[in-house]
């Protein structure tokens, strides 16, 4: 299947025909922001020169990988186009009889945000005085529905595309990584089980949270299992902000940012690290210096702010996928001549900030 994408007869806009070249996905998580990398997989599945091996994904963005390897495995790029945009029109419908939207003043302005939305702001406050233990009984989550008619998890299991979702097990704080042939709605669900939300999410007897904060998302299966030595990063998490925030919800949007960046800034600064190191001693160590990063991003989803990661309105997830579209292209027209050859962004830079 994986060579299907190779010699389809595509034309890439513009740039000509090029010669195959195996990448790996690092997809990260944010909510509805995820809607952006499913703009930005849906502009690369137009490129018949990129094969993907691999993909890790954490919260969002491993629902992301999976729905893709799923239709991917049954019709190629064309599936897994289909299944992305399948999956996020059921997401928008989920959300449609959620109290939680935006007020009427931030629709007559055009402002994404639900920062001014009565039941928003009710929902915030309650999930800072109430844990979810005490409010919702069931332990209900919309999206596993959503995941039973969206996602094949027998065809995942036999996919030719390498998956690695990452939760967090609550008991000893450490990441978890699952592959094809372990990847339920359960373990999704996990990867995006922020424990003032939801309910814990137990697999094999263990409870888990959201993968973000053991890796958002983790490299190290990247390196380790496949034969890629190019990633592309996806990221919908900003790393840097301006200005100090005042609020607390500012200051816990924040700390929640900084702290699902950690493990990840940390892998790459490894990288950065074992360039320059003369001698990297075992196979592995090799194999991690010699790892290129891409990154794809917008300084949008900066601007959006925290809250807009629980906005599902289905014009809301048209403009980020349309974002993702325009940035994947951006980055197509001015880096893919990097790919396979250097990394796209200075990873030095992480050494300075130690």
């Amino acid at each position: 299947m994986a060579t299907k994408l190779v010699k389809e007869p595509q034309k890439r806009r513009g740039r000509g025909a090029r010669d195959a070249v195996l990448i790996d996905l690092a997809l990260q998580g944010g909510g509805s922001h995820g809607a952006f990398t499913w703009g930005v997989l849906d502009r690369l599945m137009d490129e018949p020169w990129l094969r993907i091996d691999g993909i890790s994904g954490t919260s969002a963005g491993a629902m992301n990988a999976v729905v893709l390897a799923s239709g991917f495995a049954a019709d190629g790029p064309a599936g897994a186009k289909s299944a992305l945009s399948a999956f996020w029109q059921r997401v928008a419908d989920s959300g449609r009889l959620s109290p939680i939207r935006r007020s009427p003043l931030d629709v007559l302005l055009g402002r994404w945000t639900l920062d001014t939305s009565p039941f928003y702001l009710a929902f915030d406050l309650a999930s800072r005085v109430f844990s979810p233990y005490d409010l919702n009984f069931a332990g209900a989550n919309p999206l596993r529905q959503v995941l039973a008619e969206s996602v094949d998890f027998a065809q995942v299991a036999s996919s030719p595309i390498r998956l690695f979702v990452t939760a967090t097990n609550v008991h000893t704080g450490r990441g978890r990584v699952f592959r094809n042939a372990e990847l339920t709605p359960d373990v999704l669900l996990a990867s995006a089980c922020l424990p003032t939300l939801f309910h814990a999410i137990e697999i094999d007897g263990e409870p888990y949270w959201d993968g973000g904060y053991s890796g958002n998302p983790t490299i190290t299966p990247l390196v380790r299992d496949c034969k890629s030595q190019d990633t592309l990063l996806v990221a919908v998490n900003p790393v840097e902000r301006p200005g100090t925030p005042r609020s607390a919800r500012e200051i816990l949007d924040r700390l929640n940012e900084v702290a699902f960046n950690a493990t990840l800034l940390k892998e790459l600064r490894m990288i950065a690290l074992l360039r320059q190191v003369a001698d990297t001693g075992s196979s592995e160590g090799r194999k991690w210096a010699e790892m290129r990063i891409h990154l794809i991003s917008s300084k949008l989803l900066a601007e959006l702010g925290a809250s807009s990661k629980f906005n599902a309105e289905w014009d809301f997830l048209l403009m980020l996928r349309d974002e993702g579209r325009r940035a994947a292209e951006a980055f197509l027209t001015s880096k893919s001549k990097n790919i396979g050859k250097r990394s796209s962004i200075d990873l030095d830079i992480l050494l300075q900030q130690v």
